[in-house]
């Protein structure tokens, strides 16, 4: 190697060690970690490779427009954000049956169990603190904000867990590892995409579903604290879907009751059921994807276009509305997240060897 040329392949050297420790910095910080497809890591999830084309391909997608092609050759090819299906308090049906739809549908299965005990369904009983805590303990560890759905009860909890991040209740929330299911003793994460250290308090997900939750078992349980709250939707939501039954005696919701609205910036639909939807069977969907019919219709469902049920499905379609709802908004904000982790690291990398 000649003197004059030295210089540059110094420069070249170091720039490529930059570029790599940027890389593990990025995966250390939870983005795109890169995991063998048969693996588990240590948070219980198995996660693909994400290379470049990979990354693009995702860039390249309309989150609004997502076809079943496109999550089964594309979205499925990286990770996902963590799913937590909360149940009704008295769980004669779990939430286990539409997880069970939603990975038929496409959805990584370890996304939707519970890393410690690896269930599909959540109780409803719990603290909404410490599902708050949990909320920042898996953003923090997976660079992805989770998804919670909830059905009756388990929507409150839910909801309560929203007022708990927008500090409707206390100032400060403390981190909950669902691995240890105990505190972590500090109220603030590291933020996994800009690496600054933030506290819980003021976390934002980017969709949340509530299933048949009406006031009125708050006031038959003595929930007081979520009387007034449990339609008030906080800003520490970016979309937000409340599903109610037009004629609903357990929730006591009727026509004309109280609709969901947002206390501030939050994207707030209202979606009404048919009076023949039952309460406590709203989980049963897992058919639905099974059934080619009622699968393609699912498929091609977008909000607001009130397509009418098919008529020559072989299973029961009293759940069709609201799993292809609710299927659509996963899709979407699956989308979002993983583009919203990709923009970050790349980000994150330009800036390190901008400054190189």
């Amino acid at each position: 190697m000649s003197l004059n040329r030295a210089p540059i392949a110094i420069a070249a050297v170091l720039r490529q060690l930059v570029v790599a420790l940027a890389l593990f910095l990025a995966a250390m910080h939870g983005y795109a970690i890169a995991v063998a497809p048969e693996g588990e890591s240590e948070f219980g999830r198995t996660e693909l490779a994400m290379d470049r084309s990979t990354e693009d391909r995702i860039l390249a997608l309309v989150p609004e427009r997502i076809s079943a092609a496109e999550v089964r050759d594309i979205l499925s090819r990286s990770t996902a954000p963590r799913i937590v299906a909360l149940h009704g308090s008295v769980p004669l049906i779990t939430m286990e049956p539409f997880a069970e739809f939603l990975i038929a549908m496409g959805y990584p299965e370890t996304r939707l169990r519970d890393p410690k005990d690896h269930s599909l369904s959540h109780a409803s009983n719990g603290s909404a603190a410490e599902l708050a805590g949990t909320i920042a303990w898996y953003y923090e560890a997976d660079g992805l904000m989770p998804m919670l759905i909830g059905h009756s009860q388990g929507g409150m909890l839910a909801i309560k867990a929203l007022h708990e991040l927008a500090g409707s209740f206390a100032s400060e929330v403390e981190v909950w590892n669902p691995l240890t299911d105990a505190s972590e003793h500090r109220t603030w994460i590291r933020d996994p995409r800009s690496g600054v250290i933030r506290p819980v308090v003021g976390l934002k997900l980017s969709y949340v579903a509530a299933l048949a939750t009406g006031k009125l078992p708050r006031w038959v349980l003595g929930q007081w604290s979520m009387l007034d709250k449990v339609r008030q939707v906080p800003d520490s939501v970016e979309e937000f879907s409340g599903y109610t039954i037009e004629w609903d005696p357990i929730a006591g919701t009727f026509p004309g009751s109280e609709a969901y609205r947002a206390t501030g910036s939050a994207l707030v639909r209202n979606v009404t059921l048919s009076a023949a939807t039952s309460h406590i069977a709203m989980p049963l969907a897992r058919a639905l994807a099974f059934d080619k019919v009622t699968r393609a219709w699912i498929d091609s469902y977008r909000p607001g276009e009130n397509l009418p049920p098919p008529a020559d499905a072989a299973v029961d379609t009293s759940n069709l509305l609201h799993a292809a709802d609710i299927w659509f908004s996963v899709k979407k904000h699956w989308c979002i997240e993983l583009q919203r982790l990709i923009r970050a690291r790349r980000s994150s990398i330009a800036a390190v060897e901008g400054g190189a």
